[in-house]
Parts: structure tokens; sequence; C-alpha cells
């Protein structure tokens, strides 16, 4: 086993154990998280790590949980006996959840989403299923019902996909974990809704935020410090453009890893912001990478190698590699890697990482300029079915098919088969929302396109009722407005070539009365001052006459504002 982690099992579990002082830490590891789930049933594991917890209460020792893409985790730190009386709750509380918790727990889950702000990196990279679910609300949890989560549990929460960590001083006495058995869950399947890399997005956030996909190694990591340090350098230190400019890396588990990057700009900064950044990034690319720089990076990792507790600081990671069937690897192992990396390795992971790039743009910027490819926020082709025109004149037009419905306008559309279809949205009022699978998300409004009761029947027939979420009533918005987990929009650029088009006539309008109601404006003004110098004009016929005029100027002024909040509307 590797160096400083030794190998055991506790009632079949296996278990890793480092040797460490002070307070006891214990962790129980299973292989499930959220892109195990699926988008209409989104929300359940986490729902279960809050169940399997809450007989807990409050306790004087530090307890927690958390629900990852991949892994969930129970973790403790105590004193031996508060440990095993943890662990123990743990799995006693998996193999009965305290249903009559269920309602409550599924509030407090709504409650923590509301301050969570999602990122959108994985919904644009893996679509609406997969790594990219941890983009999205938990939509499934509302509908949950008590046999569905035990089932979940007795599927996922099993002594065969999980792994026992602990630091101590020595295995804790007494300890008893009763799982069920099950089977070794492989990790979630890696999907893609990029047809092609680098690509970028427009965002309305005002960073710049990248992340690339690596192959998991030691090289890569140390990409990511200097990809870190070269940002900082450039538009922090010498640019002044961002306040913070940092990289992250984060092992996927299964032979590749995620390296993000992000720089902060104020809106005057945007340009400067995102132009440093692609520039840092071509640098790397060509192999300007500082020797320095890397000694740097290398320093800090294998600072991270030899503290006294680094065997127990890679616990927790090293539970989710053997759940992930990786061998494990020792410090010594690790070192050597480390400082044989040189710029040249460092190099060529950055040329990996420009291959896999999707990078998010202050809203209203491209990337084109710089090589990459705008991501798709529309579909290649448009059901054939039932076409129902916009109710407001100048909107886009609905087609119901037997194969899914598309949203079209302007010759472009946004299409959701039946059969690929991550879930279906449905409220009281009639409204629906399809997400497909690649991200894109058309709204199904019947009073916006006066779409029959028959139709709508049509639509959710098609859809497996297991895509089928039924949300509450809503707080009524435009067909077009996004939401929460719905990056891309509804119909994306489909929906925002719709906005804001005015007719012909309407212009026509808009200029003849505004010409109008401007000369006349200026007619009462200038009787307004001058005229009460007359001396043939008294005070009140003064008034009455600058009243008239300034009600006359008002009246041909009111066509032109009404066409103006008609097209805002529309």
């Amino acid at each position: 086993m590797s160096q400083g982690i030794h190998h055991t099992e506790v009632d079949g579990i296996p278990t890793l154990f480092a040797y460490a002082t002070g307070p006891m830490r214990a962790g129980l590891v299973f292989r499930v998280g959220v892109a195990d789930e699926t988008l209409a049933g989104a929300g359940i594991t986490h729902l279960v790590e809050h169940l399997a917890l809450h007989r807990q209460g409050l306790a004087d020792y530090h307890f927690n949980g958390a629900t990852k893409a991949a892994f969930t985790h129970f973790h403790v730190e105590g004193a031996e006996h508060e440990v095993v009386a943890y662990l123990d709750g743990v799995c006693t509380s998996l193999l009965d959840l305290p249903m009559e918790r269920l309602e409550t727990e599924k509030e407090i889950l709504r409650t923590e989403e509301a301050g969570r702000e999602p990122g959108q990196l994985p919904l644009w990279r893996y679509g609406a299923q997969g790594y990219g679910l941890v983009s999205y609300p938990e939509w499934g949890v509302r509908g949950l019902r008590p046999d569905d989560v035990r089932a979940w549990a007795g599927t996922w929460f099993t002594r065969d996909n999980a792994v026992l960590w602990i630091a101590g001083e020595r295995l804790p006495a007494g300890l008893s974990l009763k799982l069920p058995g099950g089977r070794r869950h492989p990790m979630p399947a890696v999907t893609s809704a990029l047809p092609t890399a680098p690509a970028y997005f427009s965002d309305g956030k005002g960073g710049v935020l990248l992340d690339a996909v690596v192959t998991d190694t030691t090289a890569a990591r140390l990409y990511a410090g200097v990809l870190e340090r070269e940002l900082s350098r450039s538009l922090r230190q010498e640019g002044g453009y961002s306040y913070t400019a940092a990289a992250d890396y984060a092992s996927r588990r299964d032979g590749f890893a995620t390296v993000t990057a992000f720089a902060d700009a104020l809106p005057a900064k945007q340009d400067a912001v995102l132009g440093g950044f692609v520039d840092v990034l071509a640098g790397l690319q060509v192999g300007r990478i500082a020797q320095a720089d890397l000694e740097a990076v290398r320093g800090r990792s294998d600072a991270t190698l030899t503290v006294p507790d680094a065997a127990v600081r890679r616990l927790p990671g090293a539970a989710e590699d053997l759940l992930a069937h990786r061998p494990p690897r020792g410090l010594d192992e690790l070192r050597a890697e480390l400082w044989a990396v040189t710029p040249q390795h460092v190099h060529a992971v950055a040329l990996e990482a420009a291959g896999t790039a999707l990078l998010q743009a202050p809203s209203g910027h491209k990337a084109d300029w710089a090589g990459y490819t705008a991501a798709p926020t529309t579909s290649s082709y448009a059901v054939t079915g039932t076409r129902f025109e916009a109710v407001r004149k100048g909107g886009p037009a609905m087609v119901v098919g037997g194969e899914g419905v598309s949203l079209t306008a302007g010759g472009e559309a946004a299409t959701v088969l039946y059969r690929a279809c991550a879930a279906l949205l449905s409220w009281p009022d009639g409204g629906r929302r399809l997400i497909g699978t690649d991200g894109l998300s058309v709204e199904v409004e019947p009073g916006e396109y006066g779409i029959d009761a028959h139709t709508m029947a049509t639509i959710d027939a098609a859809v497996h009722p297991s895509a089928v979420v039924h949300l509450p009533p809503r707080q009524r918005q435009s067909a077009g407005a996004a939401s929460a987990g719905d990056a891309r929009g509804s119909a994306g650029a489909v929906q925002q070539k719709t906005v804001a088009r005015r007719t012909g006539g309407q212009t026509a309008m808009l200029v003849i009365f505004g010409v109008l109601a401007g000369l006349w404006s200026l007619l009462a003004l200038s009787y307004t001052v001058f005229g009460f110098s007359d001396p043939e004009t008294s005070t009140g016929e003064w008034a009455a006459l600058a009243v008239f005029l300034w009600a006359v100027g008002a009246l041909l002024a009111w066509p032109a504002v009404r066409v103006v909040r008609s097209t805002r509307r529309g």
C-alpha cells in the first residue's frame, strides 16, 4: 500500500488508515454523486445525505457530509468514541432513513439551493446529463417519494460501493459498519455538448472563465500552478486589470482532470482582461514557460507531500481513487514524478488543454478572433409538424411534431426531441419547458402561440413519465426569460433575434408622432417662457393657453410611447 497509508478492512468495507496524533478523523465515501442522477431526478443523492445525518442531532464534535459530482462523503473529527458513534449512526440511518423528515429536508435543500450559484461551464461542456447536472437546480427533489429515496439508498449506499478512511493513533475499538451488500459502480459516463473545441460562449458575468480537460498527471497539476502565476503577473501585477486571477486543478478520478482558470474584470476592463487572458494561454501554448515559475510551483507541491500529515491529507482523495479502481501511489513515487517534470512536459499539457478549452467570455464579447468556435445555442434542424405562430407580432414560431418541438425564427431553430428530453418542466398554468440532453431548451407557452389543449396533451404524452417534473405555480414572466439552470436560455439566439423587433408601420408611426410631439413641445415651451411678457394677454388667458399647448403635445407623444413600450414587451 502507498507510503504512510495502510490498507485494511472493516465489516467488508475497504479501509485506509494513516497514523496521526490529536483528535481522530474519519470519513465514509460512496461512489455516487450528482453525475449519476438524471435531470428530472436531480437532488436525490443530496437528499439521502441530509436524511442520513439527521439523527446525529447537535453534537460537540465536528461532522458533515458533502455530495460531489461522482462521490458522496460523510466525515467526522472528534474523540474515538464520537467517531464510532457517528459512523455507526450514518450506516444505521442509511439502512432505515428517517422518512418522517422527508418533507422538512426537502425544504432545507430548497433553501440551500436558493443561496447557491452553480457554474455554467459544466452545462455547456457536458449538456443536461452526467457531469453537466451540477449546473442545474435540484428539480427532482420536490416530487421524490419515500420509496424512491429508499431504492436509491439501497442501490448506491452499500458496503461494496464504499471506502472508509481513518486518521488516528489506531483503528477505533468497537467500530461496526452495518451496510447492505451491493456492487461497485463504475465512474459516470462522460458526455459532450461541444461539437468542436476550443469553444466559447458569452455570459452576463463580468469576468473571464475557462476550463479544459487534460490527462490527470503530475505535469498537468504543475501546469495549473504555472497558469495561475502567469495570469496573476499579467492581469493583476503588470496590467492592473484584475483583482483575482487564479487557476485550479481537480482530478475527475477517471484518468482525466479539469483545469479551471478565472480572472475578474470591471466593465471598462473586460476587453483588456479577455485579451490578456488569451495572451497568457497563447504564451504557454508556444512554450514560453519560465523555469523559475515551474520551480516555484514545484516547491509548493513538494511541500504538501513532505509535511508531517501529508498522508492524512491524502486520505479522502485516496478513498476516491480506490473507489474508481485507480492503483494506490506512494509519496516517494509522487515526489519522483514531481521533480522529473520539465518545461517541455508543461508545454505538452498546455497544448492538450488548448484542444479541449471552453471559454466563458463577458456578455457581448466574442473570442472567435482567438481561434475559439462559438458553442451552439441553436440546433442544426427543426422538426416537421404543426406550426403555431406567435400571438405577438414578430415573435418566433413554434413547431410541434411527432418527434419533438422546435422554436424557429430567422432561419434558425432550437429543437428538443422527445427521445432526448432530459426533463419536461410542467407548471399548473399550462406552461412547459422541454430541456434536451444537449442543454438546449424550448419554452412551450400555450397562450403565447395559441396552442390547443389537445396538442399540449400530445407533448406531455410523448415524453417519458420519468422525465416529467411537476413544479408549483410560478410568477409570470416573458416566454424568453431565462431561469436558474437554463444558462443557454429558451432557444438561445432564436429568442434573442425576435426581441425588440419593430415592424415598418411601427417605425413610421414612431418617427411621425415623435417629430410632431417634439415640434409642438417646442412651441409650448416658447409660449410658456415668452408668452407671459405680452401685455395684451391676461394671466388667466396665458395659463389656460399654456396648459392647452402642453396637453396637445402630450397627446401627440402618446402614440410614440405606445410603440416603444409594445416593442420592449415583444
